[in-house]
């Protein structure tokens, strides 16, 4: 049998699936461990016993200044103002690309002022997001919202063209208005394609919302990892870049999960 067409099997797929992260963390355990035992007080890389210390601290022990528990109230503040950002990104993005995939004059508009706006770096303008809306939440927020917009309304606008003409012909010899085929035919494409197309997009949101909480926040899963780097927290860092990656995935799967239950007829979305 060809190589090509050789499929693991379920014990094998599970072996398989967590090789990488096995290896991953054989070699930074190693690595380690060697540079530990030259230096025992070595920062650059932390024992796992150091950075149990280090996150039992953050999440069970509460902060002397603030009375919180460092890792939960970070937590629940970057996860509020992604969530927010999540939110208003799809329904403008939604609102837009309902308007450029159903109207002609709309789509000749506003298509190409889009297309150009997605091309400014969202990092570029956030020095004038804090001028023009200060330092507090809404900076953040509008931060995440200006990064993955532009290219929701690009990927929704795709998939409102992708719809077949004859659909939209068939409909309308049908007797449908434009209300209709809007809520009928082109917004029943969209949604489940919205929620991939935020699949797509948690990472770069997550990356504004670290840049934003990193340069003007006194809260955050971002504030807290570049506070603490002037000391070379590493046991602490490297704990908290690893809970980052746990909320991602598990956003992404409660996202994914949701297009399934919701959209069981859609095959486009990512796996």
């Amino acid at each position: 049998m060809r190589l090509i067409n050789r499929h693991p099997s379920r014990t094998g797929g599970l072996m398989l699936l967590l090789l990488p992260f096995v290896v991953l963390l054989a070699v930074y355990f190693t690595g380690s461990s060697m540079r530990l035992a030259i230096n025992p007080d070595d920062k650059l890389l932390p024992s796992a016993a150091q950075m149990n210390e280090a996150m039992k601290s953050a999440a069970f022990t509460e902060d002397r200044r603030t009375g919180e528990y460092l890792l939960w109230a970070d937590t629940s503040s970057s996860l509020r103002r992604l969530g927010i950002g999540l939110v208003v990104s799809s329904v403008i993005a939604l609102v837009v690309a309902i308007a450029t995939g159903s109207f002609p004059l709309v789509s000749a508009t506003l298509s190409p002022f889009i297309t150009v706006i997605s091309m400014v770096p969202p990092l570029a303008v956030l020095p004038i997001l804090f001028i023009v809306f200060g330092l507090d939440e809404l900076s953040k927020v509008v931060l995440i919202v200006v990064g993955i917009t532009p290219m929701i309304v690009r990927d929704l606008h795709a998939r409102a063209h992708e719809i077949p003409a004859e659909l939209w012909v068939k409909a309308q010899t049908l007797g449908a208005t434009s209300w209709t085929l809007i809520l009928r035919l082109v917004l029943p494409q969209l949604l489940p394609r919205l929620l991939v197309a935020l699949r797509l997009s948690l990472g770069a949101a997550w990356l504004f919302l670290i840049a934003a909480e990193a340069i003007a926040s006194t809260d955050g899963l971002g504030y807290r990892i570049f506070l603490v780097r002037r000391y070379l927290s590493m046991d602490l860092i490297l704990p908290y870049v690893a809970w980052i990656t746990l909320l991602a995935w598990l956003t992404d799967e409660l996202l994914r999960r949701i297009t399934q239950w919701c959209f069981p007829w859609y095959g486009g979305g990512v796996r």
